[in-house]
């Protein structure tokens, strides 16, 4: 998670947050290029007294600055739409999980399962234990198999929300009336923690997202031992 000082990404737990990470780094090296060379020109003709005749009115200039910028946008573009078709893919999901958005929480539904489902509210501070963050823990956990695809189909029951976990790399809407979906692989195990990223009301602030990843035999043990509960 996310740390008091910190600039950057959390550090990537799925395969498609490596590749945002990559991308933005790739960005932002473009970038951190043209912003030197527009200052260096800046700081070039502000200084200097001399005067060149033939840079006043040159067709050579005109084509390079015209051409440049367009080679530098094919080169953000093309890892860009990469990234957005990977993002896209949904093939084959080991398992599916209806998030519902509620005022002010969420709920989840294991659609593989028969009974399985729990709403997911936020731990009051006065109700933490050590080791817990305030705001970001919840009392039931959305607890997923680690190195499986999984398929989450986001939706609200009242206003708008929006379902996220930045480490995972997913962020999507959540509309009433409308089934959105979206996918991920924990690539390791963890717990990683998002917030609804639309805002939504009063305790928007309030309605935060876990979710743990497991070992496989881990998961199946949590949803056998939920399913007698329940």
């Amino acid at each position: 998670m996310a740390h008091p000082t910190q600039l950057g990404f959390q550090d990537a737990a799925s395969p498609v947050m490596e590749e945002l990470l990559h991308f933005h780094d790739h960005a932002l090296m473009i970038v951190f290029l043209i912003s030197t060379l527009v200052l260096y020109i800046i700081i070039a003709m502000v200084s200097t007294k001399l005067t060149n005749k033939y840079i006043l009115d040159s067709q050579e200039i005109e084509i390079v600055w015209t051409v440049l910028p367009a080679v530098i946008l094919v080169l953000i573009a093309l890892p860009s739409l990469r990234i957005l078709y990977l993002m896209d893919e949904i093939n084959d999901p080991h398992l599916t999980i209806k998030a519902m958005g509620h005022q002010w929480y969420w709920s989840y539904e294991y659609t593989d399962y028969e009974d399985l489902g729990f709403d997911s509210y936020m731990v009051p501070t006065q109700d933490l234990t050590p080791g817990q963050f305030r705001l970001l823990e919840t009392d039931h956990r959305m607890v997923v198999p680690m190195e499986s695809p999984v398929r989450v189909l986001v939706s609200a029951e009242d206003v708008l929300h929006s379902w996220a976990v930045p480490s995972l790399g997913v962020k999507m809407d959540a509309v009433p009336g409308r089934l959105n979906q979206t996918a991920f692989i924990a690539s390791r195990p963890g717990v990683f923690y998002g917030q609804c990223s639309e805002i939504c009301g009063a305790n928007h602030s309030f309605m935060p997202i876990v979710v743990e990843a497991v070992p496989l035999e881990h998961f199946e043990s949590w949803s056998s031992l939920m399913l007698e509960d329940a």
